[in-house]
């Protein structure tokens, strides 16, 4: 255990996103214009990660107008609202930057089959609690004439 991981822990995301190379995914970040803050939506594929405790980042990649974009987002920002997996990809490799040099169907993922299904299946489910429902007292008998 290193000596910075008492402190980093207190930064670090509760819940991590469980997120793989290849996978499709959508960023909602947190963009501050002036006194107004708004939520965006980055969406694309996940071509490299690095595991480096409070400094993990993850690169995601994707076309707009024909041009390819990239973003380094930090696992542990306050500004990465939320990360969404729409599909697992099945890929070999544990960078995708190959893609770079790709167009058009060239860019496409093969998708795992049936692993998305499964990881929600897997994930425990929280049990919605029962109303409670305020119990009848019983009724004092009417006075017998």
């Amino acid at each position: 255990m290193r000596t910075l991981d008492a402190i980093e822990k207190d930064w670090q995301r509760k819940k991590p996103a469980k997120f793989d190379v290849g996978d499709s995914v959508d960023i909602h970040v947190k963009i501050i214009e002036g006194d107004r803050e708004r939520i965006q939506i980055f969406a694309g594929v996940v071509i490299a990660k690095r595991h480096e405790g409070l400094s993990e980042t993850f690169t995601v990649r994707r076309i707009v107008q024909g041009e390819g974009v990239e973003r380094i987002f930090p696992v542990n920002s306050p500004r990465v609202v939320d990360i969404i997996v729409k599909k697992k990809g099945n890929v070999r490799r544990a960078k995708l930057h190959y893609l770079r040099d790709r167009v058009g169907r060239g860019t496409r993922i093969e998708e795992k089959l049936g692993a998305l299904e499964k990881e929600q299946a897997a994930a425990p489910v929280k049990k919605a609690e029962e109303p409670k429902v305020a119990e009848k007292k019983p009724e004092p008998a009417a006075p017998a004439k």
